[in-house]
């Protein structure tokens, strides 16, 4: 089968969730005998990876059964709103790109907006094959967590329903993103519920039992991740509680609280490294006002942690009470109860719940979820 992979960028040339995703959706793809062909982007001015970086990044050998394309994502804008021009056009770009191929693939896979001209010209051009249509987290359908994000998350909407709704099928991580969907008018027969996966090189082989109980943050300060109301129970838990907190991310030194227990390991790209860190915690806490289904998470599971979240997106599909607690999103004081009640918690239970994440991600492994997506693939080509 050949399959047309169209994304906004791969890891490790753009960094994001996204992109992690679509490296592992192509390399897996492969790794499963698929013919893939796979156009992706980096910012513009930045130099376009070659096909040879691409193959040594995600470990494969060179095959005339793996095509990389590189484009560069159109200039950005200052006026509001010029994300979404600068998507239409990127879209073009991959249209004008392939426009004499598109009747030799059987499915295209699109991440975001980047089959967001294609879905125009269906209507017209009959040999354009089946469009799956990816976006991850409907950050824009859920509780904003600002003002801010309030106005961004209102121009992208319309958008994206359209995206949604003019796809002949939409992928979803299940869950809460899977009701999203459906709200914004998406038959239920176009709707394919696959959730992501982890690399089997993040599984651990002993889970950690630190002296004393740890926790970890991994992002970026933004703030729909809700570090605000982390940074608030903390401030509250250092003055009576015993416990270590290790933040990977690149942290603005102005919201940094200061105590020689909580500690700032800044932006962390290796995960040789990242893992030395998450060996030295029992608990991943992710507050969020609004995800998909986080690679952080699944990866601080392959690592043996128990996991502090929220009921949003498809966090849901892998944790629950027995591998993790739940907080209320931007409930400062839930999460300052939450993470007290784990400081005190039993040593047994907290490793039990440890234990169980390691379990719990076994089936999500990503040669077990790219068969899962071929088989979906060529039941609807």
């Amino acid at each position: 089968m050949k399959i047309l992979v169209l994304t906004d960028g791969i890891y490790p040339f753009v960094i994001g969730g996204m992109q992690k995703h679509s490296f592992y959706l192509a390399k897996y793809l492969v790794d499963q005998g698929e013919q893939v062909t796979l156009v992706h982007c980096v910012p513009y001015g930045k130099p376009l990876p070659t096909h040879n970086e691409v193959l040594t990044a995600m470990q494969l050998e060179n095959s005339i059964a793996f095509e990389t394309i590189a484009l560069h994502f159109p200039k950005a804008g200052i006026l509001p709103g010029h994300y979404l021009k600068e998507s239409y056009l990127y879209s073009k770009l991959v249209y004008l790109k392939l426009k004499d191929r598109l009747c030799d693939f059987d499915f295209i896979y699109a991440k975001g907006f980047s089959a967001w001209h294609l879905l125009h010209l269906k209507k017209t051009i009959k040999t354009i094959p089946h469009i799956g249509v990816k976006f991850h987290g409907y950050e824009m359908f859920q509780k904003p967590a600002s003002f801010k994000a309030w106005l961004q998350n209102y121009m992208l909407k319309g958008p994206v329903k359209w995206n949604n709704k003019h796809a002949d099928f939409v992928f979803s991580y299940g869950f809460k993103i899977t009701e999203i969907i459906r709200s914004i008018g998406v038959e239920e027969k176009q709707i394919i519920e696959i959730p992501t996966g982890i690399d089997a090189s993040w599984l651990c082989d002993s889970i950690p039992i630190p002296k004393i109980r740890a926790f970890v943050f991994i992002g970026r300060y933004e703030r729909r991740k809700g570090i605000e109301e982390l940074n608030a129970s903390l401030q509250n838990l250092i003055k009576s509680e015993r416990f270590q907190f290790h933040f990977i991310g690149p942290i603005p030194n102005s919201v940094k609280v200061v105590h020689e227990n909580i500690i700032y390991h800044g932006k962390v790209m290796e995960s040789a490294k990242i893992k030395s860190i998450m060996e030295q915690c029992q608990v991943l806490v992710a507050p969020s006002h609004s995800e998909g289904m986080p690679n952080v998470i699944m990866e601080g599971m392959a690592q043996g942690l128990a996991i502090i979240t929220t009921h949003v997106g498809a966090i849901e599909a892998v944790v629950d009470e027995t591998n993790g607690w739940f907080v209320a999103p931007g409930d400062s004081a839930d999460l300052t109860n939450v993470l007290a009640d784990v400081i005190h918690s039993d040593v047994q239970l907290v490793g039990q719940k440890q234990k169980n994440s390691r379990s719990k991600i076994s089936s999500f492994l990503w040669p077990n979820i790219a068969d899962r997506i071929i088989s979906a693939v060529a039941n609807r080509k």
